[in-house]
């Protein structure tokens, strides 16, 4: 399967203001400075930043791309099942800040899976490409959790919960689940998706097909995405790259490690003794593993 891009494909103004005329389709030279942001997007948790993507993880990675000395445009590697609504616009605020401040156009690949959060950093770009077999889209709200009332009472345990304010204890997964606490939560979601779907028009435009049934929180495959306005073409980040800046050489920029993690010092402080493991970093590895698990089989991997 070819899955160049045609000659012909328009830019959308973002970028065309950037690299007016000819240099549009192709810019001699340069660099082209290739971020990942791959992972959960969630807040750091700890003092050594796990393999999530949040403002902090991935700030370094994205000022060095666009300061980048000949830089002719930054590529951002999207594989990310989502997360934080806060952080995911957060980096997706930064990401139009620093393009506006040093004039180059973005452009975003989706790899796995762009879905959820991870669209809405991709809608950053200047343009979104996808492999025919990745899955974009997810434009919608979900929250998740246990109910664990009978669990507690099965083993005699007693819940003591004390609060000042009858809303502050919403939702607690050790008490029965109340209908308002319910329909509050269902309306928070209603308007943190009103949100998305604002973000995503403001980015897409006219290349939306609204026709579609596009903020159901469906998911799609990259082909089925570019028949809807969620992309504009099929690619590789190498042939697409390769088709748009010919001379260019692109470049993987990491993001600076944090001091603690270069000297080795384990989440809870204090450096690791070979050969002993410190059981409560293993727990919560092991359940942030599970968490972060479990939102990536929503879409099958």
């Amino acid at each position: 399967m070819d899955l160049r891009l045609p000659s012909a494909l328009k830019l959308p103004p973002a970028v065309s203001s950037v690299l007016p005329g000819a240099l549009a389709s192709r810019v001699s030279g340069g660099t082209v400075s290739v971020v990942r942001l791959s992972g959960v997007i969630a807040s750091a948790s700890g003092p050594v930043p796990r393999s999530v993507i949040n403002l902090q993880a991935v700030e370094s990675a994205l000022t060095r791309a666009f300061e980048a000395e000949n830089a002719v445009a930054v590529a951002l590697v999207v594989n990310s099942p989502g997360g934080s609504p806060t952080q995911s616009q957060l980096v997706a605020d930064r990401i139009r800040g620093l393009a506006a401040e040093h004039e180059l156009p973005v452009l975003a690949f989706c790899e796995d899976v762009a879905a959820s959060g991870g669209y809405w950093l991709a809608c950053a770009a200047d343009e979104i490409f996808a492999c025919p077999t990745s899955l974009v889209g997810s434009i919608g709200v979900v929250s998740g959790g246990f109910g664990l009332t009978g669990l507690i009472e099965r083993y005699g345990i007693e819940r003591r919960l004390h609060t000042a304010g009858q809303n502050k204890a919403r939702l607690d997964p050790f008490q029965p689940e109340k209908p308002e606490d319910v329909e509050w939560l269902l309306g928070m979601q209603a308007e943190l998706h009103e949100l998305f779907i604002e973000w995503v028009r403001s980015r897409r435009g006219d290349a939306l097909d609204t026709t579609a049934e596009l903020f159901t929180g469906e998911v799609w495959t990259g082909r089925k995405a570019l028949e809807l306005g969620l992309i504009d073409g099929l690619g590789t980040p190498r042939e697409v790259l390769k088709e748009r800046f010919p001379d260019a050489e692109a470049v993987t920029v990491e993001p600076r490690r944090p001091l603690l993690a270069r000297l080795g010092v384990g989440v809870l402080g204090g450096f690791p003794t070979p050969g002993v493991v410190d059981p409560a970093a293993a727990i919560a590895g092991a359940l942030e593993y599970l968490e972060h698990r479990a939102v990536w089989s929503r879409f099958g991997l």
